[in-house]
């Protein structure tokens, strides 16, 4: 499978995309991204009047906006899901089977700007899909806090995989991310090499070898308010492609 997605419709590819960030955990209400699409861009925002996600369950406020490409969950109560913050999290809100795009293995990139201050961050990263506990291990091709916004975090997060090592850090780069800029990795068996506009900045000796989904995201931290003087400010992110090429 080859995705190109360049967001030229006025209307997110429900085929591949949904509007949601791990609404199993808190429920899709909570979790809807505010976002337009067209023209060439995807605008994920944040504004003043959105819902916290999985309140009162999430140990400190947060909002999200985002997308993500698959979806998937146990019933009420069970502990089947993907990307649990908690030990023995029950599902609040069943979710039914979505596989939009999960690739195993090949290049993806994506091209965005976010317009974040110290109480937000913008990220893009790959998730294993979940159906067990072990297919966990994430790939984080970058996230970036406004409380460090040239620290552009990336590597390899183990989660319940037992097969995976931790290999995540921060890379410095002299870049402004409110200005467009292409990250990416190349996803390889056992390899994983990770980019900045082309340029090669990271290698993990690892990999997942299962299916992920892609997941692009902005988000905010109520608590951080003190961080940041004057009006609350309305965190955004803009992305102009996303693609994936199989491996060779």
């Amino acid at each position: 499978m080859i995705l190109d997605e360049r967001f030229e419709s006025e209307q997110l590819d429900r085929s591949v995309w949904v509007p949601w960030y791990l609404p199993h955990w808190s429920s899709r209400s909570q979790s809807a991204a505010t976002y337009e699409v067209g023209g060439g861009e995807l605008r994920l925002s944040i504004p003043a009047d959105q819902p916290l996600w999985a309140e009162g369950v999430h140990e400190t406020p947060l909002r999200v906006s985002g997308i993500q490409s698959a979806n998937y969950s146990g019933p009420v109560g069970s502990t089947v899901g993907g990307q649990p913050f908690l030990t023995d999290q029950p599902v609040r809100e069943e979710q039914g089977e979505f596989w939009g795009y999960t690739p195993v293995y090949g290049d993806l990139e994506i091209r965005m700007r976010g317009t974040i201050t110290p109480r937000s961050m913008i990220a893009f990263w790959l998730s294993g899909i979940e159906t067990a506990p072990e297919l966990s291990g994430e790939i984080c091709v970058m996230e970036v806090f406004g409380t460090d916004p040239q620290a552009i975090g990336m590597g390899l997060h183990r989660f319940r995989d037992p097969r995976l090592t931790e290999d995540w850090g921060t890379v410095t780069r002299a870049i402004d991310v409110s200005a467009f800029h292409t990250y990416g990795v190349q996803w390889r068996p056992g390899s994983l090499v990770f980019t900045v506009d082309g340029e090669v900045v990271k290698r993990v000796g690892q990999a997942p070898n299962y299916p992920v989904q892609l997941e692009i995201a902005v988000f905010d931290f109520p608590d951080r308010a003190h961080l940041v003087g004057g009006a609350t400010p309305v965190p955004e992110l803009v992305v102009s492609h996303v693609k994936h090429r199989p491996a060779a």
